[in-house]
């Protein structure tokens, strides 16, 4: 039998194993860089495999590795991310999140079930490739400073330093089967901007005695956006979004200050930079022109993700192979953002969607969403998937 039909044939073999695996991670969702018994599962689970990690980068995260024959003449490693978000689901299913006001909706409890189930076919096949493989199970994708910047540093990919490296992440927007991939820019990079706007508060009676932040926050939210629709370059996509706005009054109470917190994202770091002090100078001198002042703080967000276009295309023409042309697609840029940049700009890498939907049984929630939701044969697709990629381009 040929390697591909072992995959193939392993991943049926251990689906329920790995499925099970999912439904218990996804009962305890843990926070990001608070993933203690989510990595303590994942080492149980390791060790069981019989396969060899190294504990505690970034205090939860994990590093295992696979050698194969000639383990030092290529290294490819896998990444899944571990940590949940704080929502409360809303699904009705035996699995539910049993941890009040968290929940896997980013479907990083199928990241890690795949990485594991890959992990064990790729640990039975070690005698048929050629390298090693890296498995990195990292925390904290979902908060800044982002766990995958961490790891680096912490020295995870040190050694053995991998030759490239592959990210996979669920899409509710594609059709359990099928995977999707795009070279180049995928998904931008992200910044967060806490603004606080200052003023004069007191009785909202009497506005002509005061200098209403309010009033200066809502018309700072509608300038700000200028410097999408009129600094930025229309050919570079760019995102300015404010998400939260804070105003500590009452219907008759005007407050000292109101804060506003947003996003900056986009595919041009050199934009990037202009654009936060494009930022930085429209809400300042718009505070004072009104009789107030702010104070704007930028924190530096992921970079935008890259994916090798050589690795890309490889990884495509892999995956038809494993799964068929028609399982195959080319993915749209996402102005989501991803940690997994830190890695992409550091090495080749590829970055690639796995579908879960399923119209049939109405699983379509989106990412993020209380009721997000996967169909779980995509995990059967998962593992397969990243253990073909490691073995071929470790064989190639």
């Amino acid at each position: 039998m040929d390697i591909k039909s072992k995959i193939k044939d392993l991943s049926e073999i251990y689906f329920n194993e790995i499925v099970a695996a999912r439904r218990h991670l996804h009962r305890h969702p843990e926070l990001s860089f608070q993933e203690f018994e989510t990595s303590q599962f994942v080492q149980n689970k390791l060790t069981d495999f019989g396969i060899k990690f190294t504990p505690g980068f970034v205090k939860t995260g994990i590093v295992g590795i696979i050698r194969g024959k000639n383990p030092e003449k290529r290294v490819v490693a896998l990444r899944a991310d571990m940590d949940a978000l704080p929502i409360q689901e809303q699904n009705e299913i035996e699995y539910k999140s049993e941890n009040a006001g968290k929940m896997h909706a980013c479907g990083h409890d199928v990241h890690t079930s795949t990485l594991l189930g890959a992990a064990k076919i790729l640990n039975e096949i070690k005698n048929e490739f050629e390298g090693s493989v890296l498995l990195l199970f990292q925390p904290g994708e979902e908060k800044l400073p982002g766990g995958a910047k961490l790891m680096i540093e912490e020295g995870a990919l040190n050694n053995p330093k991998p030759d490239l490296i592959i990210g996979q992440h669920v899409l509710p927007l594609l059709e359990a089967g099928k995977v999707g991939f795009r070279s180049g820019l995928y998904m931008a990079s992200t910044d967060e901007i806490y603004i606080t706007v200052k003023g004069k508060g007191g009785h909202a009676a009497l506005p002509h005695d005061l200098t209403d932040p309010v009033l200066i926050a809502a018309h700072m939210i509608t300038a700000l956006q200028q410097v999408v629709s009129r600094k930025s370059n229309a050919f570079i996509p760019t995102v300015l979004s404010f998400g939260r706005v804070m105003a500590e009054g009452t219907t008759n109470v005007i407050p000292d200050e109101v804060k506003l917190e947003g996003t900056f994202r986009t595919f041009d770091e050199e934009w990037r930079i202009t654009a936060h002090e494009q930022i930085k100078k429209i809400a300042g001198q718009l505070a004072e022109s009104m009789g107030g002042s702010c104070d704007v703080e930028i924190r530096i967000g992921y970079p935008s993700v890259l994916n090798d276009e050589k690795i890309t295309k490889q990884a495509t023409q892999f995956s038809k192979e494993l799964l068929g042309e028609h399982q195959v697609v080319e993915l749209d840029m996402r102005m989501t953002a991803e940690d997994f940049a830190y890695y992409s700009r550091k090495f080749p890498a590829t970055f690639y969607r796995l579908g879960v939907m399923d119209k049939a049984r109405k699983i379509t929630s989106p990412l993020h969403s209380p009721t997000f939701n996967v169909d779980e044969n995509a995990i059967k697709t998962g593992m397969a998937a990243l253990s073909w990629l490691a073995v071929s381009f470790l064989n190639s």
